[in-house]
């Protein structure tokens, strides 16, 4: 059957659904979205991210958590405007916006901005339990992951093994994430992987119910020598317990930094620092993840490797955090 309508009452109709879209709550045109690039599934960010994203959203602005290779994807990703911000290491985001250390001879990134300092991410280097591997230098000849290009977990692998000695032709390099780096240390076919995150990591806790591995620290003259080099890192440690039945170690780290780019408005960037310290947010982190009760607002400017975000400065102020 079919069905028409005068022209009186289809001006009523169009009348009636324009109506529909001023009324709050109900201006789902309106309404705008936000990603966060994070980093692969069995790491930190990933986690982080959607409780971040959950807690902040609102029927005004959509946020959400977006699976990548981390660090260096993500600044591609805000730069390509395939995500409107991402969690970042800080050596990444320092070197990106002066075109220098691994972004040498290449391009300035001059749009990245900052929204927050996260937390500490602890280097760990995973070894199979029994390989009695003591020293970062004990990997000479061995087959170790050092994560997959586009991380920041290869750039602190390399300059990690580097410190201690070792070149690209020193060891047998695989370039893959957490979880299948633990499926193949636990399969015998790979000795060690690098892993800059936040800990417990999913892939290492399961790894060490399961098979057993050991940790190998990161200390002594090279480890001296690379945290006066490179200032963004720091001392840490892996604690005893961290891991079911592994010996906590000395390592280094360096912050997780939530960046995004001088072309997104003042106003979002605002709502979503606003969103990141509120109470919702508080409870959410600290019920979420073990890494979530380190993200504190008395350390959000802490070792910022790129300048703020007009919207994010303009919360600080607001805050007290800044004058």
């Amino acid at each position: 059957m079919t069905m028409s309508i005068s022209r009186r009452s289809a001006l009523q109709l169009g009348a009636s659904f324009a109506a529909l879209g001023s009324i709050p709550g109900r201006a789902f045109a309106q309404t705008k979205f936000f990603r966060i690039g994070t980093g692969g599934t069995d790491g930190t960010y990933y986690p982080i991210g959607g409780l971040i994203a959950n807690a902040i959203s609102t029927p005004e602005l959509n946020v959400t958590a977006v699976s990548s290779n981390a660090s260096v994807a993500n600044i591609n990703g805000i730069v390509g405007g395939s995500m409107e911000s991402g969690f970042a290491q800080a050596d990444v985001t320092a070197w990106a916006f002066t075109g220098t250390g691994i972004y040498k001879g290449k391009p300035k990134i001059g749009e990245l901005r900052s929204i927050a300092n996260l937390y500490p991410e602890t280097v760990h280097v995973v070894v199979k339990k029994g390989l009695n591997l003591k020293s970062i230098a004990d990997l000479k000849g061995k087959r170790i992951s050092i994560d997959e290009p586009g991380s920041g977990t290869i750039v602190n692998a390399k300059t990690i093994l580097g410190a201690y000695g070792l070149g690209d032709g020193d060891y047998k390099a695989e370039f893959l994430k957490q979880g299948p780096s633990a499926e193949k240390l636990k399969d015998g076919s790979l000795d060690a992987f690098f892993v800059t995150g936040g800990y417990p990591t999913a892939a290492i806790s399961e790894l060490a119910t399961t098979t057993g591995v050991d940790l190998v620290p990161i200390d002594g003259a090279p480890a001296e020598k690379l945290l006066a080099e490179f200032t963004f890192f720091t001392v840490d440690e892996i604690p005893e317990g961290a891991y079911k039945d592994v010996k906590g170690v000395k390592t280094i780290s360096v912050g997780a930094q939530w960046v995004t780019s001088s072309k997104i408005p003042d106003d979002i960037v605002y709502a979503v620092t606003k969103g990141l310290w509120s109470d919702k947010t508080r409870a959410a982190l600290d019920a979420g993840h073990a890494k979530g009760k380190l993200i504190r607002k008395e350390t959000a400017l802490k070792g910022l490797g790129v300048p703020l975000h007009a919207g994010a400065e303009k919360f600080y102020k607001e805050a007290g955090l800044l004058k």
